[in-house]
């Protein structure tokens, strides 16, 4: 039996990881088009790039454990069906759920390892990740000047060239406005040639006569040497008077140097502490002390909340003692408003000054709680949604874990019953078992973050579907059956038209 059970685990862990690898490069593309527009035109290194698509990868694992574990399972029992292999197992006697043993235990050990990635790797390779996809974000596009338009993209420079040298540097006609006075269009530099380059900061640069001079060190500049242009300025008035001048001045050169900096072009790390407190870079201890912290914070804004509303006298410590053990902002229907004040006996030992004088107050009181209610109730609503992000993080690290176990359950019998390896119809199989997985998944989520369900029920939903699934399909892998044969159902459909109800009467 250990051969057959080395056979087994052999024939699994092939397949299990080409589709692995093949299912995490397939939602790393969909990743790529999700943030394409954020990666183009910014002159990122190769480094960058290939650093966030890694960590970018990395948090793809959890998706992609679950599906290639249901596409191995079913290509693994499918070539076995295929090439007679089951049936030949079967005939010496050994039942399906002794095959599927050996890969039963595999399918443990990779869900244990599943877990331990989500819990221990993922929330540091997820803080590595958001710190460097932000940084990207807040990289300006790389400074491309194009021929006839004005470029504004470096700081109080605006730039026009109506020609560009195919292959050099060189800029003819140019028009440089100097907004670094914060003055408006009252300085404008134009020369009939130019030169541009990309220099580093303690690099000597040619100055506007035959000496030289240091830039400040370490950052990048750019380095625009003007040829036979002339400059112009207007210059503000220092007198006061009825009569108002303008006066303006005029500067011609042969040779001028601007220098540009370039710090805002370069590329900046954001401080990874500004993300550490993201649900999804902790582990399920840090979950569930933030996630504690948080609803206790949660429960007394809300007790807050309802006590500063405006009641009548009799009813404010009874609403005060009562808002203590709530836990949503629904009403408890279990409460009677009766059991908190006899609001009959009370009324009718009112006189009708006494009675028209509390309507009044209930309709001030009732007005000025449904303003307070609309400005507050945001407040409390998005608390709650954060409360639970961190128990749905909490809960999504055991169900994408225990969904590799799932689909074990689900790809061997169906691999066993379909008797087809390869990547043709266990693909099929997979995706649309994969998509209606992640359907319920999303589903059960909503219902939870939302508090129409449970926290347990809406993580938990799609493994409750699931779960009866694969038992029953192991039972029918087990029994022989032949629920996905399709001979079987076009021999159902032919003796369905052989009955006299579906035959065409002659007329007599």
């Amino acid at each position: 039996m250990k051969r057959l059970h080395q056979f087994i685990i052999k024939s699994f862990l092939g397949p299990f990881f080409m589709t692995f690898f093949i299912c995490v490069f397939i939602l790393l593309m969909q990743f790529l088009w999700k943030y394409i527009d954020d990666l183009v035109g910014k002159g990122l290194e190769w480094r960058i790039v290939s650093e966030l698509l890694l960590y970018a990868a990395f948090g793809l694992v959890p998706l992609a454990f679950p599906l290639a574990m249901l596409l191995a399972s079913i290509m693994t029992f499918g070539n076995l069906g295929e090439n007679y292999e089951l049936v030949a197992m079967k005939a010496s006697g050994i039942s399906l759920f002794r095959i599927m043993r050996p890969l039963f235990v595999v399918a443990f050990i990779l869900t244990s390892i599943a877990f331990y990635f989500s819990n221990n790797i993922l929330p540091k390779t997820n803080l590595e990740f958001y710190a460097l996809l932000w940084s990207v974000k807040q990289q300006k596009p790389e400074m491309v000047i194009k021929e006839g338009v004005f470029s504004n993209d470096m700081e109080n420079y605006s730039i026009k060239v109506e020609h560009k040298g195919r292959n050099n540097n060189m800029l003819y006609d140019v028009m440089i406005y100097n907004h670094s006075r914060n003055d408006g269009n009252v300085n404008v530099t134009v020369s009939d040639s130019g030169k541009m380059e990309v220099i580093e900061g303690n690099k000597l640069m040619p100055a506007a006569d035959s000496g030289k001079i240091k830039t400040p060190g370490g950052n990048k500049y750019m380095s625009i040497t003007l040829y036979n242009g002339q400059t112009y300025s207007e210059v503000k008035e220092q007198q006061q008077g009825s009569i108002r001048r303008f006066p303006f001045r005029r500067e011609s050169f042969k040779k001028e140097v601007i220098n540009i900096s370039m710090l805002d072009f370069e590329f900046n790390r954001s401080d990874e502490k500004l993300f550490s407190h993201g649900s999804r870079m902790m582990n399920i201890k840090q979950l569930a002390n933030q996630g504690d912290s948080l609803f206790a914070d949660y429960k007394i804004r809300l007790w807050r909340f309802m006590t500063s509303l405006n009641y009548t006298s009799d009813v404010i410590r009874q609403v005060s003692w009562l808002a203590l053990p709530f836990d949503s902002l629904r009403v408890n229907p279990k409460i009677n408003p009766d059991t908190i004040v006899d609001f009959d006996q009370m009324i009718t030992s009112m006189s009708m000054f006494e009675k028209e004088d509390l309507y009044q107050r209930a309709i001030g009181n009732a007005r000025n709680n449904s303003q307070m209610i609309s400005q507050q109730i945001d407040e409390i609503y998005n608390r709650k949604k954060m409360v639970n992000n961190y128990a749905m993080e909490w809960h999504r690290k055991f169900t994408l874990s225990f969904a590799c176990l799932i689909f074990f359950f689900i790809g061997a019998p169906l691999g066993a019953i379909i008797r087809k390896g390869g990547l043709g119809m266990p693909v099929v199989v997979s995706i649309l078992m994969f998509i209606a997985y992640y359907i319920l998944l999303i589903t059960g989520e909503k219902f939870a973050r939302e508090d129409a369900w449970s926290m347990s029920e809406g993580m938990w939903f799609s493994s409750f579907v699931f779960l009866p699934l694969g038992i029953w399909l192991t039972y029918k892998a087990a029994t022989d059956s032949v629920i996905m044969n399709l001979e079987s159902y076009e021999l159902f459909f032919k003796k369905l038209a052989n009955f006299s109800f579906f035959k065409k009467h002659k007329p007599e």
